[in-house]
């Protein structure tokens, strides 16, 4: 009798939540990209949602790039979100990583034109070993090349860059008078300070396909309101660390 009345008051409570569509930034056209339940609207605010490329443009060849954003504010049942940084699929990285490649990870931070402070993590393939000076070598002209980057372009430009893949292409150049390097990915990237102003948008209305919610996958929810702790208190979503 108590177990059912446990599981009655569960259901209860679920009824009593409401579901907020969850919205990209302008940066990507406000796209609606998922939605999420809450009772409150304050646990809805740090919450985080991921999307492919895929989602947003239907270009499968981009299905491996995830896109992570945050609310940051409520306006009635829709959730803004701001941009923090995007990740390669584990399964696009264990394909790049396979026997007899050497791979050179690094961590760049600098500042772009629009005074955003972002945080890319590179990750270079060799078909053949590479020598430690070659590799400190590598990793000097990656910083290098980034940080005057960011002096001349903006966070949606560089952001752009990394989807199309010229970016990777632009380190691999550059390193070129170090070693013929096959191949460099941006395995991820974080925006740790925010600059002034919404940056402009990444793609164009015409090549933005609408990212539909997807039922099986709502946006994070914070571990005080899961539902095996439906019963207690709700406090708002902590943010998760890297």
């Amino acid at each position: 009798m108590a177990r059912q009345q446990a599981a009655r008051k569960v259901k209860d409570k679920w009824k009593a939540k409401e579901w907020y569509k969850v919205h990209a930034p302008k940066m990507f056209n406000e796209a609606e990209i998922g939605d999420t339940p809450s009772a409150d609207p304050e646990y809805v605010i740090g919450r985080t949602v991921e999307v492919t490329v895929q989602d947003l443009t239907g270009d499968f060849s981009k299905m491996h790039i995830k896109l992570k954003f945050k609310v940051n504010d409520i306006e009635g049942t829709d959730a803004k979100t701001v941009f923090v940084g995007h990740d390669l699929t584990s399964d696009y990285v264990r394909r790049l990583t396979r026997r007899r490649k050497t791979k050179t990870d690094h961590v760049v931070d600098f500042v772009t034109k629009d005074g955003f402070k972002y945080r890319i993590k590179t990750m270079s393939i060799a078909d053949r070993r590479i020598q430690s000076s070659q590799e400190e070598g590598m990793r000097a002209i990656i910083s290098e090349t980034l940080i005057n980057m960011g002096k001349e372009m903006t966070l949606s430009e560089i952001v752009k860059a990394i989807i199309s893949g010229n970016l990777s292409r632009d380190l691999a150049k550059a390193c070129h008078v170090i070693i013929p390097i096959k191949r460099i990915e941006v395995r991820k990237s974080e925006v740790l300070e925010f600059g002034e102003g919404e940056p402009e948008a990444v793609f164009s209305a015409d090549e933005m396909v609408g990212a539909q919610p997807k039922d099986e996958a709502p946006a994070e929810e914070s571990a005080e309101e899961a539902p095996a702790e439906e019963a207690a208190a709700e406090a708002p979503a902590e943010e998760a660390s890297e």
